[in-house]
């Protein structure tokens, strides 16, 4: 698939992006001329992406779990007079097959709250603005349950679902607002390689360019890759019998 590249630049902030599919995402909309701001909580990491892209380019140390992150996502947003594309890839997925809900905590603050958080914030400005593009990290672990990591699974189908609510909103009130879910596969990040069996494992640079593409085409649901399409489908439709005799 050739990459579409836009005649004019566009703003766009990433959070989460110090490092995996979000660093790479900000690497490769920088190198198309897109005007970049990244946030993330590593300030040593984010720092390095920052001197990696070209300018002009903004950075925030920005932790989603915190109670000032919704005031730190505005002033990058004020800082960069606005911007056309917030795309959020922070996220957590530890393993938890012993139940501790220590660790569940941490995934629902992440994954539930701090993206409640991002993108009501985002959708805020959006609708100030009159018009803007949300994207947001899911998962095809969304459509299922999980027995080692069911916090991580319950999050991502929370936010397909969210995401499903806003964009009725936006029907409904007849906004310019478009809201893109991307629900990757594996993909070569420090994430999964927590898993024993995964298959069809991509680079987070190629899931980049499959992301970028989505976010141009203004697509609601993108497979990262594709072809997760056809898995997606198959958990869908797999009965429970089927389904629980799977690792």
């Amino acid at each position: 698939m050739k990459d579409i590249q836009l005649k004019n630049p566009q703003k766009v902030i990433i959070i989460g992006a110090s490092s995996g599919m979000g660093r790479e995402l900000a690497k490769f909309m920088a190198s198309r001329g897109y005007i970049i701001g990244v946030a993330a909580p590593q300030e040593e990491l984010l720092t390095s992406l920052h001197n990696e892209l070209p300018s002009p380019a903004y950075s925030c140390i920005l932790d989603v779990r915190e109670d000032n992150a919704c005031n730190k996502l505005n002033s990058l947003i004020n800082q960069m007079g606005g911007v056309d594309i917030i795309i959020m890839c922070a996220g957590i997925g530890p393993r938890n097959p012993d139940l501790l809900f220590a660790i569940d905590k941490q995934t629902i603050d992440v994954n539930v709250t701090g993206f409640c958080a991002m993108a009501t914030t985002s959708m805020h400005h959006f609708i100030a603005q009159k018009h803007g593009h949300l994207v947001v990290i899911s998962s095809i672990a969304g459509i299922r349950g999980n027995d080692t990591a069911p916090a991580y699974n319950a999050s991502k189908a929370f936010i397909s679902n969210y995401l499903q609510g806003l964009r009725k909103k936006i029907a409904h009130e007849n906004l310019a607002i478009d809201i893109t879910d991307i629900k990757p596969g594996f993909v070569d990040t420090a994430m999964a390689k927590t898993y024993t069996k995964p298959f069809w494992m991509i680079s987070a640079h190629e899931a980049a360019r499959h992301i970028f593409n989505g976010i141009i085409r203004k697509k609601k649901i993108v497979y990262v890759s594709p072809r997760w399409r056809l898995v997606a489908w198959a958990l869908y439709l797999a009965p429970d019998w089927i389904y629980n005799r799977f690792e």
